[in-house]
Parts: C-alpha cells; structure tokens; sequence
C-alpha cells in the first residue's frame, strides 16, 4: 500500500482538486448569504441554518473524496462490483416508489432519518461505472462493433433506471441519466454505426415503456409543470404566477451589472426570490457579485470539464477514458440545465447547480465523482511516466 501511495501522490492532480475545493467553499460562502433572509422568514430558522447543514455536507464529503481518490479506478470493472452498485441502485429507485416523498414537484427522496437521500443523484454516478466497467470489458475482447449479448444488458439498464426516474417524476435528473450514458459510449472507441443503433434501441426502449407512463399521465402533467413551460414560453406573462421565480432571477441578475451590488446585498433574496440558496443561487451570485463572479463560477465548472475530458483524451486505457468522459459530462450537462433554466433557455428542471447549490446528497456524490476522476487522472500521468 505504501508504494502505492508513493507512486501515485506525486502525480497528484493539484489543478482539479483545488478548483474542486474553491468551487465547494465558494458555494458555502454564498449559501449563508442567499439563504440568511429565507431561513428566518420562511422556517424560521436561525439565519444560519443552511450554511450550518452545508458544512456538515462538505464535513461528510471530504473523506468520501479522499477514500475515492485513493481507491484504484479499475477495481469499478468488476463484475461483483458492478452488479451490487446495480442492485443498490435499483432498490433505491424502487424504495422512493414505497417510502419516498415530494419535494419541488418529484417524489424523488428519501427520509433515512439522520438525514435525506436522492437516490436519482447515485444513479447518475453508478451508470457512468457501470457503463465504463461493461464497455472496458467489452473492449479489451475486441472492438465493439455489434449490438449482441454483452451490449444488451447496459442499454436495458439504462432504459429501466430512466424509467424509474421519469415515474418520479424528476425529468432534469432524466435527461442527465441518458445523455450522460450516451456521452460514455461515445468515448468506449464504439463504432460510429453501432453507436447509432444501440441509441436508437435505448430511444426505442424509452418509447415501448411510453404507454405504461401514459397511464399514470396525472403525475406528469400536473398543473404545475403545464404552468412551468407556459411560463417557460412567456415568463412576464405569468409574472404573479408560475413564472414568478424566474422574472425575479432576471430581476436579480440585472441588478448585479458587472460588479454586483456586494456580497451579502441581494434584494432579491430577502422573499422575492424563493428558495434561493438552491437552484437560483447563481442568479443572487449574479446580483451581489456581477457579471464577474458569475465568470469565476463558470470558469471554475468549465475548467472541472475540459480537465476532465483532457484527461479521457490522454488515456491509453478506455475504461479509464470513459469513466472521465463521464463525469465530465455530468458536470457539463448538469450546469447546462441549471443555468438553461434561470436563464429561460429550457424549462425548469430544479437540477441544482454542481458543487455551489445547498443540498447534501448532490455535493456529497459530486465529490465521490471528483475524488473517482482524481484517481483516475493520476494513473493517467503515472502512465505517461512510464512510455
């Protein structure tokens, strides 16, 4: 274990995990600030109350990014491995079905007492290693040129695990599921008409499963998501109503201009704005530290991105390279929607904003991803070292 530890520290990824670490202490800073109004005139809660709860998050993540970071990437691509992440996942998925409840419009969590669980979030990080561990097996076989027994099964599962989120219904965490996948097949070195076919069976598979959701249609369209896409289409129309959370976000994001009205000077956080501290928290970022804070936070996300596919792209290994290219991707598609939605680009989702919204089970995974692909892009330069 010791010459473990000695051959990989000195290619410790000092660039990655630094941005990481700002981006969850920036994101703390800016919790207390967003949620200090809304803690004591909605709860009535002391004014510190999330910022207090989020560093307990982060307390918990730390080892969980440490025990990531040294534990080898490719012990994931075994099949003992992968099969109980499979079966952790779906009794997850099946337990929010049973004993789950509501919160932003989805039954998408779970009460484990001491604190809460969105087992859609581990779903997010399962796929990408269980997708990298089949392909990589696959791989190292021969080249993945035709959908047969061995490809079937992830497809299936990817399709089941969407299915489970979409009865949620949670349909940001959906979208993220699928084309998360996706992007790890396009890194497996896959060929280009067997790519196309195996994504035409998952789309198939989503369609064959579309009469069983027609079914239970009350739980998708409810009034509250019909109201969420009219307000989509014209939010200063329904400015009183559903649109009332994202006219106040464009309100707060120009208020901020370039240099933002200060740290801790929202007005907008103060009850025009609710829930704040979650998957608005850039548009009070936005209004307290402008244009320029926004750019820090997107650099920070965008540099977590491109880091990561730098390093699928410098990986001679595809199981390495495809578990990179995913959670890249998460990051990316995941930020995407977040500030698609604030921004009227897409309709809202409540997908918070990677490493800088208030919620425990999303920093607390993200950071098992980041502690993963900080393993991973240390072998990646122990392995240059060596050519």
């Amino acid at each position: 274990m010791i010459p473990y530890f000695k051959r990989y520290a000195k290619n410790f990824d000092y660039p990655l995990f630094f941005t990481y670490l700002f981006l969850c202490l920036f994101g703390l800073v800016m919790i207390y600030s967003a949620s200090m109004a809304w803690s004591v005139r909605r709860y009535d809660f002391e004014s510190d109350h999330f910022y207090k709860k989020q560093i307990l998050n982060l307390l918990i993540s730390v080892p969980v990014f440490l025990l990531a970071a040294i534990f080898p990437y490719k012990h994931y691509r075994k099949k003992v491995i992968m099969i109980t992440m499979l079966v952790v996942m779906f009794v997850l998925l099946a337990l929010v079905h049973l004993i789950g409840y509501s919160a932003g419009g989805a039954q998408s969590w779970i009460n484990l007492g001491f604190g809460n669980l969105q087992p859609s979030e581990l779903a997010k990080i399962i796929i990408v290693l269980y997708f990298a561990g089949v392909f990589a097996n696959k791989a190292s076989k021969g080249p993945i040129d035709s959908f047969n027994q061995s490809i079937a099964p992830p497809v299936t599962v990817l399709v089941l695990a969407v299915a489970f989120v979409l009865t949620e219904v949670d349909m940001g965490s959906a979208m993220i599921l699928f084309m998360t996948a996706i992007s790890v097949m396009a890194a497996s070195g896959i060929k280009i008409r067997t790519f196309v076919k195996m994504s035409a069976v998952m789309v198939g598979g989503l369609a064959v499963i579309m009469p069983i959701l027609y079914l239970v249609r009350d739980k998708f369209i409810t009034e509250k998501r019909l109201g969420r896409i009219e307000a989509f289409l014209n939010p200063f129309e329904y400015e009183q109503g559903f649109g009332y959370q994202v006219v106040n976000g464009y309100y707060a994001i120009g208020a901020g201009g370039w240099k933002g009205l200060g740290l801790g000077q929202s007005v907008q956080k103060l009850g025009y704005l609710p829930e704040p501290q979650t998957d608005f928290i850039m548009a009070i970022i936005a209004e307290e530290l402008g244009i320029i804070g926004v750019l820090i936070v997107i650099g920070g996300l965008g540099f977590i991105v491109l880091r990561a596919l730098t390093i699928a792209l410098r990986a001679e290994d595809p199981h390495a390279r495809m578990i990179a290219a995913g959670f890249g991707s998460i990051i990316g598609i995941q930020t995407f929607i977040n500030l698609g939605g604030l921004l009227g680009i897409i309709p809202l989702t409540g997908v918070p904003l990677p490493f800088i919204s208030y919620g425990g089970t999303s920093v607390i995974l993200l950071s098992l991803a980041m502690g993963i692909l900080l393993n991973v892009s240390m072998f990646v330069k122990y392995e240059k070292t060596r050519t």
